[in-house]
This record gives C-alpha cells, structure tokens and sequence, in this order.
C-alpha cells in the first residue's frame, strides 16, 4: 500500500480535525487504547475489536495503517456502513481538508448522525466490558431450567448475555443493538418505543415465514407482561430479530420498538436462546 508521502503531516492534521474529535468523544479525556494482544476478554464476535484499532490508529497519526484496517474491516463487513464511512474519511483526507466526521458531500445529515452515535455506542462499550463475574442487581440469582438470560440496556444500545452458573449468572458475550425510533419506556401501541421490563422468548420465527427485513430470524417476547397491563401499557410485535441482508446493523435507534441485532450476532445469541424459559430484562441503565 502507498505511504502518504510528504504531505502526510499536513493530511493527518486535516483528518484529526474531524476523526479524533470522536474519538475524544469515546475516550473520554483519557488514553484511547484497546487490549493488548492474548489478553482474556469476553466479547462478541463483531467487528468492534478492529473498528477499535482503526480509531486507535488515527489517534496515532498513523493514517496508512488506519486506511489499511478500515479496508480489512469493509472486506470482512461490505455492508458495514459506519466502516465505509471511515475508510471513506481517510481516502479523502489525502486530497483535501476533512472538517467533520463523515465528510461526505451531500449526505443526509440525519444519516451522518445516526452514524456518528452508533460508533459512540459501539467503541464505549467496547472499551467498559463488564467483569465475569459482576451481575447486574436485577438478575442476582437465575432458575435452574435458566441456561442463559439476555439482560439489554437501552442507554448503551447494548445486549447481555449471562450464562447460569450453579445459579450465579456470569457474563460470557454482548452485541451492539438498535431499539425504537423514540426510545425506551414503551407505553402504548405503535409510540415507537421498546418497552422496559422483565420478559421471556415466546417464539422462534424463522426467515423464511417473516421475509428479508427481519434478517435471520426473530424471536418474540411477552410484551405486554402483567405488570405492563395492570399499569395500562398496550402494543404487541416486540422481537428481538436482525437486518435485511443488505445492512449490516441499523443506528441505535431506528425500529418501531424491537431490538434489533446484526444477523451474526442474532445468529451466536439464538443458540442460547430457550423458548418460554429465557428471561429476557429491558432496562435503560
């Protein structure tokens, strides 16, 4: 690959005039830095561990690096649109000055924001994992029938898997998600939210009864429980389900009240999924 050549000072001073502003952002203040190489962690199998190194890279000034993992990650992920965002930032930070993150001419900006957070969604949590063996307060102790439960917190557009250990819940996986167009809380019928809530899997629905736009499949939950019904909440169609496979991920808000997962993360949570016995528990933090 062509270095950037004697220019590259100047270009890397352009680039972080709109890249690094988000990775500030995520950083936070501090250092932006992801695990050293062999180190244990518990993750999905997504693409945040090089979109983490491509950003980590721009910090860097190490713009021929970062171009040539951003490349990796839109060959591995063609229809990752915040991958081809970046990589599309950094081949044009060699011919002009680069102002915001997402610099591209003419494009919605409503789309460019959408981008904008989901790469804020996904590199803060990927940075914050939680530890194995910390569980969150509302999931203390699980049932023995309870192989796995799914623990989703909307403020981080972000789903937990927990593994039932001799009743202990311990922390084995999470996946980047999207929720409803205008939030959490559901309260009624078609207001675009997902609701909060303790739920469990109803169904399986395979791709082939609910077509492409649910991805690989979908898998409904019991909204509206008893407590969302004595306290007057309505709606029905909650799923957690995946992408048209076209799109890799939608932005962290953008369904009608579903969470919705990439196809190949919804793929490794349904194995663990058990229909009328998974808990599935909603919070927003």
């Amino acid at each position: 690959m062509q270095a950037l050549g004697e220019g590259s000072v100047a270009l890397k001073s352009r680039l972080k005039l709109g890249v690094t502003l988000l990775v500030a952002m995520v950083a936070m203040g501090t250092t932006f830095a992801i695990p050293a190489p062999g180190a244990v962690r518990y993750s999905d199998a997504g693409p945040e561990a090089q979109l983490a190194r491509v950003f980590e890279s721009i910090d860097q000034n190490r713009l021929d690096i970062a171009l040539k993992q951003a490349e990796d990650l839109t060959r591995a992920y063609p229809t990752f649109r915040l991958a081809q965002l970046v990589k599309g930032d950094l081949l044009l930070a060699r011919s002009r000055q680069i102002k915001a993150f997402g610099n591209v001419a003419n494009a919605p900006s409503d789309r460019l924001t959408d981008l904008r957070e989901e790469a804020i969604a996904r590199l803060k949590a990927y940075r914050n994992k939680p530890q194995a063996n910390v569980v969150p307060r509302y999931l203390l102790q699980m049932q023995q029938d309870q192989k796995f439960a799914v623990v989703i917190d909307t403020k981080k557009s972000r789903l937990y898997l927990y593994q039932n250990e001799k009743g202990t819940p311990r922390f084995v996986a999470d996946y980047y998600v999207s929720q409803g167009k205008l939030g959490a809380d559901k309260l009624r019928a078609g207001d675009k939210k997902t609701p909060l809530g303790v739920y469990h899997v109803t169904s399986s629905l395979p791709r082939q009864k609910i077509g492409d736009f649910y991805g690989s499949g979908a898998f409904p939950i019991s909204y509206p429980n008893e407590w969302d019904k004595l306290n007057g909440r309505n709606g029905h169609g909650i799923w957690l389900h995946g992408t048209p496979s076209d799109t890799y991920a939608r932005p962290p808000k953008a369904s009608d009240g579903c969470v919705v997962l990439a196809n190949q993360d919804l793929d490794a949570l349904s194995k663990n999924l058990q229909v009328g016995v998974t808990p599935v528990i909603i919070s927003d933090g």
